[in-house]
């Protein structure tokens, strides 16, 4: 006999599916929150050390004018 799984099954085992691929997803999210905010550090520690390169800021404003 072949044993079949009921909905209830398989709804707890979409369940935790979808729980441990929203844990990777977080420690993903994070992962690469922590890499920028540590690339940004020394980003900003280089310009301390060479205010001559400071870049621009960039104008993301959606109606740009004459200023």
């Amino acid at each position: 006999m072949t044993k079949k799984h009921g909905k209830a099954e398989q709804q707890v085992a979409r369940g935790k599916r979808l729980a441990a691929a929203l844990r990777e997803n977080l420690k993903r999210r994070k992962a690469q929150a922590r890499a920028r905010a540590g690339s940004r550090v020394d980003g900003e520690a280089a310009a301390q050390d060479d205010p001559g390169t400071e870049s621009p800021a960039p104008d993301f404003r959606r109606n740009r004018g004459s200023d």
